[in-house]
């Protein structure tokens, strides 16, 4: 068993330094939901087989000591030296294969249960959502705002709250659903979502912003032109690049992508039933809906809600909208 668990423990550091090195793409909860079945085979054969043989490896040894005390007093000796407490204590040790699989199993089932039902954490990669989320933003995740659903295969099995507009979102980018994505939610299904020259028109009506001045992007090292912004019952912040708005093309052929249409002013896209139009705050920098399409409901992973950690901006701590 030592060997098949050094076995394990070396395919999964071969994983995880792929993973780091950016040599394939890592499924978190695929990888817990593996090493909870896993330890749970090891946990459940320690308590059925391998510490039973250990118990009863100290029960022979403490009856080999007791007859032997006895064999001693019987011809009148009482000062016996040895001391068996050591050794039962070895005995009753797990080694470490067994120390690192079972022992563990536990505190990864927790993990797992508290992630795929709960609340998960994720770190902001990029700048797409400036100024709401900034590069290296550590977020928490409400993983039932949504419904339950099924871990790894992400099936819903509860059914709870509808995504709102203006709600911050995670979920599979359906262009390749290994991968999560973080964006606002625009359009409902049966919306109509407009958007040219900076201008956001949801079913023909325009959004209205409120201009913020001049921001510092970090990402992009410029200023860029803030506003507020109203969706639903949300008001929160967006910007984008000063001068004249971008056109916009697809980067790919996507499910109902006969719904959107596309000129040199913009993009106007029907949201079909099931599905959500999603678009970063950095307006004039994020792939989004205007580029790949709609997300399904399937693909939706939680809200986004808190800023748990920011190693480099302390002070960026707390909720946002």
């Amino acid at each position: 068993m030592q060997y098949l668990t050094a076995v394990l423990y070396g395919a999964l550091i071969v994983y995880l330094g792929g993973w780091y090195m950016d040599k394939w793409v890592g499924n978190f909860s695929l990888l817990l939901f593996i090493l909870s079945v896993f330890t749970f085979f090891y946990w459940l054969a320690e308590r059925l087989y391998f510490r039973p043989q250990r118990e009863a490896a100290v029960r022979h040894l403490e009856q080999q000591d007791t007859a032997r005390r006895a064999q001693l007093a019987s011809q009148g000796i009482t000062q016996v030296d040895g001391n068996v407490d050591d050794a039962r204590t070895r005995l009753l040790m797990q080694p470490w294969w067994l120390d690192w699989t079972a022992g563990l199993f536990p505190v990864i089932i927790v993990v797992f249960l508290l992630r795929s039902f709960l609340f998960e954490p994720f770190k902001i990669p990029s700048g797409s959502m400036i100024p709401t989320l900034e590069v290296g933003d550590l977020i928490l995740v409400n993983k039932f705002h949504y419904g339950i659903r099924l871990p790894v295969l992400n099936t819903k099995l509860i059914p709870n709250k509808d995504p709102q507009r203006g709600d911050v979102m995670v979920f599979h980018y359906p262009v390749d659903p290994r991968i999560d994505y973080i964006k606002r939610v625009v359009g409902l299904p049966g919306d109509t979502v407009s958007y040219g020259n900076h201008q956001l028109r949801i079913n023909g009506q325009l959004v209205v912003t409120t201009p913020q001045g001049d921001g510092y992007d970090d990402d992009r090292m410029r200023y860029m032109d803030q506003f507020t912004e109203k969706l639903g019952e949300v008001e929160h912040r967006i910007q984008h690049e000063k001068g004249p708005g971008q056109s916009f093309r697809p980067i790919t052929v996507f499910p109902y992508r006969e719904a959107c249409s596309y000129s040199a002013e913009g993009v106007t896209c029907k949201v079909p039933a099931g599905h959500y139009f999603v678009m970063g705050d950095n307006r004039d920098n994020s792939q989004d809906s205007r580029y790949w399409g709609f997300v399904p409901d399937e693909n939706l992973v939680g809200r986004a809600f808190l800023i748990w950690m920011n190693f480099g901006n302390l002070g960026r701590i707390g909720s946002f909208h």
